[in-house]
């Protein structure tokens, strides 16, 4: 099997093992899928769920999209040191934003997917790997974060033991509001891209890896959703979340290099925004009370932590030492 045709799979069924445990959790609303062309080639498919038991919004997607490099996307390809040279490409990946109503459970997003590079003889000479999965709570539940990061850093650590501080420290570091004092806007996860096949990291690494976190996102999301789905909230709570979904459309339109990239690169708009929140406030140098439960979550996110026990640095040494990165 080709090497896409094999990454395709593994993405179609992420998809559907990721809406059937939403749904579960939801109890009342299903996705509605929307299949899509796109005329200089590929499409995808849509699945759109809103006004749930639980999910006021969200959407799990998946794209299946390829065609000529054109001058707009070369300019896009700094990545590639051989984005020149690039004559075709092709990009397959699962997105999906998950928005609930209940200002106790956190929004979560996540995002994996593959991009390759071909010649004029349609020979590929770049291929990467990228993706990653963060939590945005707008209540600061230390329990559930840890659970979540632990999570992903057990996932990470079936394939080299550095993957989790490196990739929690990548994600830290890329959703980030720098127009806002370098407020993050979330609490994190994990975020790694151009993670290209080596001799230590072949093609079928990467697809492991990318299937093994996507899986982990039912793990770490859903019991969250079960613990925190019917706990009681005020009018406040609500204006609360819609202040902090403000920074998530602020990130998402300012600076997501994905977001940029569709846009850019005359991608379906209606996906490409299907992550931003149904409703969103933004109010004037807004700051919430001193010391507030609203408080301690901005705090949160101005000063990324570790939510797991650190290694020592002997540790550290050691990890070095076994890990296979290339």
């Amino acid at each position: 099997m080709r090497v896409k045709d094999n990454w395709i799979k593994i993405i179609h069924q992420l998809q559907d093992d990721i809406c059937a445990a939403l749904e579960a959790a939801d109890g009342k609303a299903v996705f509605v899928e929307d299949k899509w062309q796109r005329a200089e080639g590929g499409g995808g498919k849509t699945r759109v769920i809103a006004n749930g038991n639980v999910f006021e919004k969200g959407g799990v997607n998946t794209s299946i999209v390829f065609g000529e490099v054109t001058d707009n996307m070369r300019k896009q390809l700094s990545n590639s040191p051989l984005g020149e040279r690039g004559v075709n490409w092709f990009a397959c990946g699962l997105s999906l934003v998950i928005h609930p109503g209940n200002p106790f459970v956190p929004t979560v997003h996540c995002n994996y997917r593959m991009f390759e590079l071909y010649d004029e003889n349609g020979e590929v000479i770049d291929r990467w790997f990228g993706g990653g999965t963060d939590l945005t709570p707008y209540y600061l539940m230390e329990e559930d974060v840890k659970h979540f990061h632990q999570t992903y850093k057990n996932a990470c650590d079936g394939f080299d033991i550095l993957f989790y501080p490196r990739f929690k420290k990548d994600c830290d570091n890329y959703f980030v509001n720098w127009h806002r004092n370098e407020e993050r806007r979330g609490l994190g996860g994990i975020f790694y891209d151009y993670k290209r096949p080596c001799e230590a990291q072949d093609v079928d690494f990467w697809m492991d890896f990318g299937k093994t976190c996507g899986d982990g996102f039912i793990k770490a999301y859903i019991p969250i959703v079960e613990k925190r789905k019917n706990t009681v909230y005020s009018e406040q709570n609500k204006y609360w979340q819609e202040i902090r979904r403000g920074r998530y459309v602020e990130f998402n339109l300012v600076h997501d290099r994905g977001t940029l990239f569709g846009l850019k690169t005359n991608g379906r708009t209606e996906s490409i925004l299907m992550s931003l929140p149904p409703t969103v406030r933004f109010e004037y140098n807004y700051q919430p009370a001193f010391g507030s439960e609203e408080y301690n979550l901005q705090e949160a996110c101005l000063h990324p932590r570790d939510w797991l026990i650190e290694p020592t640095g002997e540790e550290k040494i050691e990890w070095a030492q076994r890990s296979n990165t290339c």
